[in-house]
């Protein structure tokens, strides 16, 4: 990768969020605890998917990808930027930098695409239920998430060696904690044409699809519900959805957030500041949506941490003293 002025490109800086020296500790301090939180939640939900025979189920399988894609895609951005805060160095060689892109490009369409795997689950589980063993069998399931894998890895693979075409001038600063693959295109001297056409071709077949199918099948879900005669019912279909229909507004609505800003501030630190709310804040909310709102996640958790037990042993105790 060459600039105008034929020097070789073997360094972006990252400008993170801000200069101030004072405010570093502070940084480091709550991105660490985010990152901390959301790698520990993420993990108890896979661990309690994987201990309980209860939730070896579809709709659980879904969800421990979903936990393990959310720890890979905080784990692309937020240790890299700690490091770079300890020794207080803001710059990513360009290997790094492309790496970066890739794994972000992937974990991001990832998510995206196990969102709608899960909502076609739940679309099936309430508008064909006499099917649902049978069509969300587990060889299908396992086949839906290998799909996502491949298209996302094949995605990502050609949108960061399309970035290898790109010649660079001699302002490399990235108005990130991250190397954003808008932010990194913006930053060249030679045609960009191609990149853009196959960011905004991938934005609208990998983001929009996938989006118009949570949409259907949530239409046919509401439909389904509506038809059933018994509130408790509606209730009990609706709460199956609950949890996962609160996590695709959170994705979607910040992620559209993001990109509104980014273009109504080109260059600045606010779209850095709003990237934090669907690269870091969502994948750390998703455990605790679905352990609050989930009766067996909550049943696993408080067995894990010996509530239910000591819960247990009290009324024994009482048995016991009659």
């Amino acid at each position: 990768m060459v600039p105008g002025n034929n020097t070789q490109i073997s360094e972006f800086v990252l400008l993170g969020f801000s200069k101030e020296p004072a405010l570093q500790p502070l940084i480091f301090g709550l991105f660490l605890s985010m990152y901390l939180i959301t790698v520990f939640g993420n993990l108890l939900i896979i661990l309690a998917i994987i201990s309980d025979s209860h939730l070896h189920t579809p709709m659980y399988f879904f969800l421990s990808n979903l936990s393990f894609v959310d720890i890979c895609f905080i784990t692309t951005t937020i240790p890299k930027m700690l490091l770079n805060i300890i020794t207080q160095t803001k710059v990513i060689t360009f290997e790094d930098c492309l790496t970066q892109m890739y794994f972000f490009l992937l974990f991001v369409q990832l998510d995206n695409f196990l969102l709608t795997v899960m909502s076609y689950d739940r679309f099936i589980a309430i508008c064909h239920p006499l099917h649902y063993t049978v069509i969300m069998n587990p060889v299908f399931c396992g086949l839906l998430v290998l799909i996502s894998w491949l298209i996302g890895a094949l995605n990502s693979l050609l949108q960061s060696l399309l970035s290898l075409r790109l010649s660079f001038c001699t302002v490399l600063e990235i108005p990130h904690f991250f190397c954003e693959f808008k932010e990194v295109i913006q930053l060249a001297c030679s045609n960009t044409f191609l990149n853009n056409a196959m960011m905004y071709f991938a934005i609208g077949l990998f983001g929009g699809g996938p989006f118009t199918g949570i949409c259907y099948s949530y239409s046919k879900i509401v439909f389904s519900i509506a038809g059933i005669s018994s509130a408790q019912g509606k209730y009990k279909a609706f709460s199956t959805c609950a949890s996962h229909l609160s996590v695709v507004s959170l994705f979607y609505c910040t992620g559209l957030g993001v990109y509104l800003s980014s273009a109504a501030t080109h260059g600045s630190h606010s779209s850095a500041t709003a990237s934090v709310m669907y690269t870091v804040v969502t994948p750390m909310l998703n455990p605790f949506i679905y352990s609050l709102r989930n009766k067996d996640i909550k049943r696993f958790l408080r067995r894990f941490f010996g509530m239910e037990t000591n819960k247990e042993l009290s009324v024994l105790g009482l048995k016991n003293c009659h």
